[in-house]
């Protein structure tokens, strides 16, 4: 068990800037060093604070005893490879999702933290969203009784990627957050996706969940839609819960309405919503803080290997059938 956080960050891309910035307001000098392949991120670095190190060289982080804990944002081809010799230097990991590119991947992963006693954790950051914390605590407490469905919406604009489709670009999001909301296995997949953009990248596709207990989930993500919409809508047969984080207030909304069933009848029970407070915490901080707490007090990560396995291989389903 670790008693300090002493951090390297691996890849400074877009998203990895921000976990440079966030690691660096929250560890200060336990940011030891920062790698990127390419020399002109020295200069981003150099931005956020000059006391940073920076280091073209992975060696330089896989090779320095006092870093135990890495964070990984490269491109996603690269996280099976770095994630395991980070794993083998015995160092912590934390890596950007997807955590790889195959499931199977992903097991053999989990098994090298397993043997040496090392934390492995995703960054599935809706599930440090404090909106998607409240929501599940009042699941817990019966807000909605059963549910029933669940759907996302995941909509925008660009950006348009040519490495991966849309199914792997947003679906990993809205799959994680309802792995975590239901807490179980699908039992079927289905999905269709649609491609005018280039060739063989789907640029919009509808995946059908089905759950035990007859719950259902379906996911529509695009990057060709003329406007943003990130939208989930539980359902359960007491009320309804909506997390809108495109919209800049009254985010999560309590809605108590559905059917009951009286005497063979079903009757429609209605009332206006509930605009429900949440923490202002910000998602990508609390995840690393969660990280480090788990590597200090040898806790499991909420976004663990077998959370990330349990993504993948839904992905891997979906994708199977896009391809049918």
């Amino acid at each position: 068990m670790s008693t300090k956080i002493n951090t390297g960050i691996i890849g400074c891309g877009k998203w990895g800037i921000n976990h440079v910035k966030t690691a660096f307001g929250l560890l200060g000098s336990d940011l030891i060093l920062v790698c990127d392949t390419n020399e002109e991120s020295r200069g981003k670095i150099e931005k956020i604070s000059a006391s940073i190190k920076f280091t073209t060289d992975l060696n330089d982080i896989l090779l320095n005893k006092d870093i135990n804990s890495v964070i990984i944002t490269t491109p996603a081809e690269t996280h099976f490879e770095i994630a395991q010799l980070c794993l083998e230097h015995d160092k912590h990991v934390l890596v950007e999702k997807p955590l790889t590119l195959l499931s199977s991947e992903t097991e053999s992963l989990i098994n090298i933290a397993y043997e040496r006693g090392l934390k492995l954790m995703v960054g599935h950051v809706l599930l440090y969203h404090p909106a998607i914390l409240k929501l599940k605590a009042m699941m817990n407490d019966d807000f909605i009784g059963k549910v029933q469905y669940i759907y996302s919406n995941r909509l925008n604009l660009g950006t348009i990627r040519k490495e991966e489709n849309i199914l792997w670009s947003f679906a990993p999001h809205d799959i994680s957050v309802i792995q975590y909301l239901l807490g179980m296995k699908p039992v079927s997949i289905f999905a269709e996706g649609a491609t005018f953009l280039q060739k063989d990248i789907e640029d919009t596709t509808l995946t059908y969940i089905k759950y035990p207990d007859n719950v259902h989930a379906h996911i529509f993500v695009s990057w060709l839609h003329p406007f943003k919409e990130q939208r989930l809508v539980v359902i359960g047969d007491k009320g309804m819960i909506v997390f809108e984080d495109s919209l800049k207030t009254e985010k999560l909304k309590y809605y108590r309405k559905g059917f009951n069933i009286i005497d063979g009848e079903v009757e429609k029970f209605d009332s206006d919503y509930e605009v429900i407070p949440f923490e202002n915490k910000q998602p990508l901080e609390e995840e690393q803080k969660h990280f480090f707490d788990c590597v200090i007090n040898n806790l499991t990560p909420r976004t663990d290997g077998h959370h990330a396995k349990e993504v993948l291989e839904i992905l891997e389903i979906a994708q199977s059938k896009l391809k049918r």
